[in-house]
């Protein structure tokens, strides 16, 4: 039976300081209970992996697979939520917050196909040899790469707002303007010390949110202090090695591996994501022979942070309806 567990919903914005209009900072969140650990990768790179403890003897395992520049926190809501029934592990991508960058800067190190490596390197060091795939945005393609690449691992896949395609190519709120990423991204690599302090620069911006709203990035339901909670490590991410994985990132296509998923694939995705709008789940779902869609009201490109206690609840029935 599937158990309803509905959190508090969305808090009250935090109250103004005696001064006037400037609002006090939110509260920190208590910590995730996730050990971090770490291995060697096949060509040698330090990676950094988070685990929860098993809540029981014989729990199955959910590999979650984060999007580009996403922390591992961003994955809180459903932690919380089902950590009493599963055991997670996740992993910071190379070059990524704790992980280490590949000591080669050829083009492959961060292909698509080292990531999957490397989650090869987490499961054999934990000795787990079979869980669900749940990937968000570019966690998406690593995990349609792990299936092809782990035959027989996967027990099911749960996507969230991504794409089997290119992203590059489909990212965008405006028609046409995932071509002029590619360039853009070649040129930042190569003033990436400048894109780096522009970055920060942008992040510490009071109106940095409004804009990000206003691309699509971000829904007008998604809690202040999720926000303030995932702002802090954002900023602090190492720019070169980002600008290295999106443009490894924007090559890639699993387009093929669609027709071959044969285990039970839950899509979600927002009705507001301009990023990778809802037709590309829709179409991945018609091509997918077991899959489920969830089409969120109102989600953007971070759907599972706007409507957590829904998602969760959708991944949980998800797992049970299909003995996981």
């Amino acid at each position: 039976m599937v158990s309803f567990k509905l959190g508090g919903g969305r808090q009250a914005p935090p109250p103004s300081s005696p001064g006037g209009g400037r609002q006090a900072s939110p509260p920190r969140r208590p910590p995730l209970r996730m050990e971090t650990r770490r291995v060697t990768s096949f060509d040698g790179t330090d990676i950094a992996y988070r685990v929860t403890p098993p809540p029981f003897e014989g729990a199955k395992t959910v590999v979650l697979l984060n999007g580009l520049g996403g922390p591992y926190l961003v994955w809180r809501a459903q932690i919380e939520y089902l950590s009493d029934q599963y055991r997670f592990i996740t992993w910071d991508y190379r070059g990524m917050y704790a992980s280490k960058r590949p000591s080669l800067d050829a083009p492959e190190a961060y292909a698509v196909a080292s990531h999957v490596r490397d989650l090869e390197a987490i499961l054999a060091a934990e000795g787990v040899r079979h869980g669900s795939l749940m990937g968000w945005r570019m966690g998406v393609q690593v995990a349609l790469e792990a299936f092809r690449r782990l035959p027989g691992f996967a027990a099911n896949l749960v996507l969230l707002n991504g794409t089997h395609r290119p992203p590059l190519e489909t990212m965008g709120p405006l028609p046409g303007l995932g071509r002029l990423f590619p360039p853009l991204v070649a040129l930042a690599a190569r003033a990436q010390t400048a894109a780096t302090r522009m970055t920060h620069r942008v992040i510490g911006q009071a109106d940095a949110v409004a804009w990000l709203r206003r691309l699509g990035l971000l829904g007008k339901t998604l809690d202040g202090e999720v926000l303030a909670e995932l702002a802090q490590p954002f900023g602090q991410l190492d720019m070169e090695a980002f600008l290295r994985n999106l443009r490894a990132l924007g090559m890639h296509d699993v387009e093929e591996v669609l027709d071959q998923i044969d285990v039970p694939t839950l899509l979600i995705t927002g009705d507001r994501d301009a990023f990778t709008p809802r037709a590309l789940a829709q179409s991945m779902a018609r091509r997918i022979p077991l899959a489920e869609i969830l089409v969120v009201r109102g989600g953007t490109h971070t759907t599972a942070l706007e409507f957590p206690e829904l998602v969760s609840l959708r991944i949980e029935r998800f797992f049970a309806d299909h003995d996981f």
